[in-house]
C-alpha cells in the first residue's frame, strides 16, 4: 500500500512537469511566430493591418492671395476731410491764443519783478541807506542792459544823498552863498554892488541878483527839483566856497536820473 502511493506522487509529479515544460515551449514558439510572420500576428488581431499605420495624407491647403489692390478699411471718407481739417485748425487757433496768454503772463510777471526792485532801490535811496539785499538783485535784473545806470545807483547808495540833507545844508551856505568870494578885488566887489542897484532885464526873465537867485534855489529844493536848484544856485556869487554841497547834489541828481533809467526799463521788461 506503502509502495503503491508513492508511485501514484511521482507519477502525478512527472505528468505536471511534463505540462509545464510544454506550456513554456508552446509560449516560445508562439512568439517566435508571431515576430517572424506579422501576417499571423494581423489575423490574430494581435496586430493592425499595415494600411492602418500609414496616416492618410490630409490635402493641405494653399494660401491664395488675391491679386489685385485691396480696399482700405481704414480709408477717411472723402467728405470727413473738411470737417477733419476745419478741426485740427481749430486745434491750432486755440493753442496758440492760449500760447499767447501764457506768455503775456511771463511778461507781466518779468514786469512786475524789475518794477518791484527799482521801486525799492529808489526807496532805499530817497532813505540815504544801503541797498543791501537789493544790490545782487538789481545787478542781475538790470546790470546786462544799463551797467553804467547800476553802477551809479549802488556807488551812490554806499555814499548816500538825501534831499532834506542837501536843503539843510544849502541853508547853512546861505550868508557864504550870497556874498562875494573874498577873492574878489576891490572893483569887481564895487561893480557886483553897483548891478545890484540898478537891474534892467525883461519881464519874462528872473532876476539875477543873490537874494532871489537863493529864493527860487530854496523853492527847487523844496520842490524836489534838485537839478534846477543847482543850477540856481551856480548863478550865486559865493557858490565857489561851497564844493561839498556841489558835489552831494551832482551825486544826488545822478543817481536819480539812473533810477528813472531803470524804471523805464522795469517798465518795458518782459
Amino acid at each position: 500500500m506503502t509502495s503503491s502511493a508513492a508511485n501514484r506522487r511521482t507519477s502525478l509529479s512527472a505528468f505536471l512537469l511534463g505540462a509545464l515544460l510544454l506550456l513554456l515551449l508552446g509560449g516560445a514558439a508562439a512568439v517566435w511566430a508571431l515576430n517572424r510572420f506579422p501576417q499571423v500576428a494581423q489575423l490574430a488581431g494581435l496586430q493592425p493591418p499595415a494600411d492602418a499605420l500609414v496616416p492618410a495624407t490630409q490635402p493641405r491647403a494653399v494660401a491664395t492671395v488675391p491679386i489685385g489692390p485691396q480696399p482700405l478699411t481704414n480709408a477717411v471718407p472723402v467728405d470727413a476731410l473738411p470737417a477733419t481739417e476745419a478741426r485740427v485748425a481749430t486745434l491750432e487757433a486755440r493753442l496758440a491764443r492760449v500760447e499767447n496768454a501764457t506768455s503775456r503772463a511771463e511778461s507781466s510777471a518779468g514786469r512786475a519783478d524789475a518794477l518791484l526792485v527799482a521801486f525799492a532801490a529808489r526807496r532805499a535811496i530817497d532813505r540815504g541807506v544801503a541797498l543791501g539785499y537789493l544790490e545782487p538783485l538789481l545787478t542781475e535784473r538790470f546790470g546786462p542792459t544799463h551797467p553804467q545806470a547800476v553802477a551809479t545807483i549802488v556807488t551812490s547808495s554806499r555814499r548816500p544823498v538825501r534831499l532834506d540833507q542837501l536843503a539843510a545844508d544849502f541853508a547853512v551856505l546861505a550868508p557864504t552863498l550870497k556874498a562875494a568870494p573874498e577873492s574878489d578885488s576891490l572893483w569887481q566887489t564895487m561893480r557886483r554892488q553897483m548891478g545890484d542897484l540898478v537891474t534892467i532885464r525883461r519881464a519874462d526873465q528872473p532876476s539875477q541878483r543873490p537874494i532871489a537867485t537863493y529864493d527860487r534855489a530854496v523853492a527847487r529844493l523844496n520842490s524836489g527839483q534838485v537839478d534846477q536848484a543847482l543850477a540856481e544856485a551856480m548863478r550865486l556869487p559865493g557858490i565857489t566856497a561851497a564844493p561839498a554841497w556841489v558835489g552831494n547834489a551832482r551825486r544826488y541828481i545822478a543817481a536819480h536820473r539812473a533810477l528813472d533809467q531803470i524804471e523805464s526799463a522795469a517798465l518795458l521788461a518782459r
